[in-house]
C-alpha cells in the first residue's frame, strides 16, 4: 500500500497524491454513504455507491467471512452540480479524496466532485485503499488506508475500449462484464461496433428487416430493451455506449432485399474488399438516405449519446465501379471515373448522411471517421469539416497522416494498431500463416503508447485513445483474456499521461490484474520476472 507514491492504485492520480503511512482495520459491514447534495443524478449516485459496497465485499477471498469488528466508515459525497448526468467530451471528471480518522471507532472519507462521473472516479479509488490482510494469522480483518490525500482528473477526455460485436456475436452479459473492468481503471467510452457485412445484430424497429436477414439468429439480436439496459448500466459506472453504425463500406448482411447495396458477395471478393463477404452501400439511390435516418433515428432512441460514430473506413473504389448505375450517375454529374471522382461520390453520401444523422438525433452532435483515402490530409477539409468531424487513426503510430491532420485543426483519438489492436498475433483468418497485424501486442507495448510522444506540439488536439478487439477470432468465451489487464494499460496511459515507462508500473499492473480476476473477469497472466531481479519494489 505505500511502496510507492501511489501504492496500489491504477491509474495513477495526476495530482497531489499523498497516501499516508498508517492502516486501520475497519467493518466492512458498517460502511455508510452520505449524498450531501442531491439533484438528477441521485439514482446514478445510488447505483455507484452500491457497486462500492460490493467491490469492498469483493476484497474478502471465497468462503471467508470478515469479523464484525474494526472501524465504521462514514463515506461524504459532495457533488458541485448534482444535476449532471450526460456525457459530453469537456465532461469534469475531477476529483478530490480526503480519508481520515474521526475517532478511535470511525473513518472519515470525503469525495469532492463536480459532476457524478467525477465522485464516481472518487469512489473507484476509495475502494483500491481497501485491501484485506492476509498475513496477521490469517485473521479475517479488513485495512485501510488513513490519513489520505488524492487530487485526480484525467489528461484525456475520451478513453475507449471497441469491441465488434458483428463478426462474431457477444452476450449481453459479457458486454456488461467488460464494461465492469472499463469503470475499474476508468476507462470512460465502450464503442460499441454494432454492425458490419457478417451480420446486423442491431434490432432496427423502423427498419426489422434488416435483423430478420441480417442476425445469425433470431437470438443472436441486441433489442432496444437491451441496449437501454447496457447504457443504463455504463452511465452507472461513468462508461459512455457509444455507437457505430459503419457505413458505406462495411454493409451487406441485413440489406438483401432492399436493393441499396453493391458487389454483395461479390467473387473473388479480393477485388471488392478487404475480407468477405464484400459490400458497400449505393451512394445514387435516395431511398437509402431514408434507410439511414431510420437507423439513426432508432440509435438515438436507444443509446441517449453525445457523440456518433459513422465507420467510413476500407471504402472500395473497385466495388461502387462495377456498377453500371454508379458510374452513369458519376458521368452525368461530370465527375469522371478516376479516384478523384470516387471520393465526390463518397462525398456525396457523406454529407447527406451527415444531414441524416443530425435530424434524427435532433441535434448538432460530433461525428467521427475511421481515417481512410477520404480524410487524407492533403485533401480533408474539402469534404470534412474540422469542427464536425473527429478523426479515428487505425493506422501506425508513426503515419504522417497524424501530423498532417493536426496541422490543419482536426481532433483525434489513436487507435494505432501497432499498438491498440488486441486481435494481433493470432492466426490469419483469411489466408495463412498469422494475422495481418502480427505480432502479439503486449501491455508493456500499450502502456508506451503516448498520444503525447506522438502528437509532439500538437497534443492539445489529442482526444484521446481507445484500444480495439475487432471479433474475426474472438467471441463471449475469449473476450476478457484478449482485453485484460492490456486494456488496463491504456487506461493508466490515457489518465495519466505517465512519464516514465512500464517498468515503473508493475507491480501495479500485477495487483489490478488480480483485482480484475476478484471481480470474475478472466484476465490474461502476467509473469513477474522484475520481481526476481530488481530490488526497491515492495512486491518483490
Amino acid at each position: 500500500m505505500f511502496c510507492n507514491e501511489y501504492g496500489l492504485l491504477w491509474p495513477k492520480p495526476t495530482g497531489n497524491t499523498d497516501l499516508g503511512r498508517f492502516l486501520s482495520k475497519i467493518n466492512i459491514n458498517n460502511i455508510e454513504i452520505q449524498i450531501l447534495k442531491r439533484g438528477r443524478s441521485n439514482d446514478l449516485m445510488s447505483a455507484a455507491g452500491q457497486r462500492f459496497k460490493k467491490l469492498i465485499a469483493q476484497a474478502v477471498p471465497n468462503g471467508l467471512i470478515p469479523k464484525a469488528t474494526g472501524k465504521a466508515v462514514y463515506v461524504y459525497i459532495v457533488n458541485a452540480n448534482p444535476d449532471v448526468t450526460d456525457f459530453s467530451l469537456d465532461l469534469d471528471e475531477s476529483y478530490g479524496l480526503r480519508v481520515s480518522p474521526e475517532s478511535n471507532e470511525r473513518i472519515n472519507a470525503t469525495i469532492f466532485g463536480n459532476t457524478f462521473f467525477g465522485v464516481r472516479h472518487g469512489l473507484e479509488t476509495l475502494s483500491q485503499l481497501i485491501v484485506y490482510d492476509e498475513f496477521r494469522n490469517h485473521l479475517l480483518r479488513i485495512k485501510m488506508a488513513r490519513d489520505v490525500t488524492i487530487d485526480d482528473n484525467p489528461v484525456y477526455p475520451y478513453r475507449g475500449f471497441l469491441l465488434d460485436t458483428a463478426r462474431n456475436y457477444f452476450s449481453v452479459d459479457s458486454i456488461k462484464t467488460t464494461i465492469e473492468a472499463m469503470a475499474a481503471v476508468k476507462l470512460n467510452t465502450f464503442h460499441w461496433h454494432i454492425t458490419d457485412s457478417q451480420s446486423f445484430p442491431f434490432v432496427s424497429g423502423r427498419r426489422p428487416q434488416l435483423t430478420t436477414y441480417g442476425a445469425y439468429s433470431p437470438a443472436k439480436v441486441y433489442s432496444p430493451q437491451a441496449v437501454r439496459e447496457v447504457v443504463r448500466f455504463g452511465r452507472e459506472r461513468g462508461v459512455r455506449v457509444l455507437p457505430e453504425f459503419d457505413a458505406p463500406a462495411h454493409v451487406g448482411e441485413g440489406w438483401q432485399r432492399s436493393g441499396l447495396t453493391v458487389c454483395f458477395k461479390a467473387e473473388p471478393w479480393a477485388s471488392y474488399c478487404v475480407e468477405p463477404p464484400c459490400g458497400q452501400l449505393n451512394p445514387t439511390k435516395e431511398e437509402l438516405y431514408d434507410y439511414l435516418e431510420d437507423i439513426y433515428r432508432d440509435m438515438a432512441e436507444v443509446f441517449d449519446t453525445d457523440v456518433f460514430h459513422m465507420g467510413g473506413d476500407e471504402v472500395s473504389e473497385r466495388c461502387w465501379n462495377s456498377s453500371q448505375q454508379i458510374r452513369d450517375f458519376m458521368i452525368k454529374n461530370r465527375w469522371g471515373l478516376d479516384r478523384a471522382a470516387y471520393l465526390k461520390l463518397w462525398n456525396y453520401f457523406q454529407t447527406q448522411a451527415q444531414d441524416r444523422a443530425y435530424k434524427a438525433f435532433g441535434k448538432r452532435l460530433p461525428l467521427i471517421l475511421w481515417t481512410s483515402t477520404l480524410t487524407d490530409f492533403s485533401h480533408v477539409e474539402k469534404f470534412l469539416d474540422k469542427e464536425d468531424y473527429i478523426i479515428q487513426v487505425w493506422t501506425t503510430g508513426v503515419d504522417p497522416q497524424i501530423k498532417g491532420l493536426l496541422e490543419k485543426g482536426y481532433r483525434l483519438i489513436m487507435s494505432n494498431y501497432d499498438a491498440l489492436y488486441l486481435d494481433c498475433g493470432y492466426g490469419a483468418w483469411v489466408g495463412s500463416g498469422n494475422n495481418w497485424c502480427s505480432p502479439y501486442i503486449g501491455w508493456q507495448k500499450v502502456y508506451d503508447n503516448s498520444p503525447k510522444q506522438i502528437a509532439q506540439e500538437y497534443s492539445d488536439k489529442i482526444l484521446g485513445g481507445e484500444a480495439a478487439l475487432w471479433s474475426e477470432q474472438a467471441d463471449s468465451a475469449t473476450l476478457d483474456a484478449r482485453a485484460w489487464p492490456r486494456a488496463a494499460a491504456l487506461a493508466e496511459r490515457l489518465w495519466a499521461e505517465p512519464d516514465t515507462p512500464w517498468g515503473h508500473a508493475e507491480a501495479r499492473m500485477l495487483h489490478v490484474r488480480e483485482r480484475l480476476v476478484k471481480m470474475g473477469i478472466k484476465a490474461e497472466s502476467i509473469e513477474p520476472e522484475w520481481c526476481y531481479q530488481n530490488e526497491g519494489y515492495c512486491y518483490a
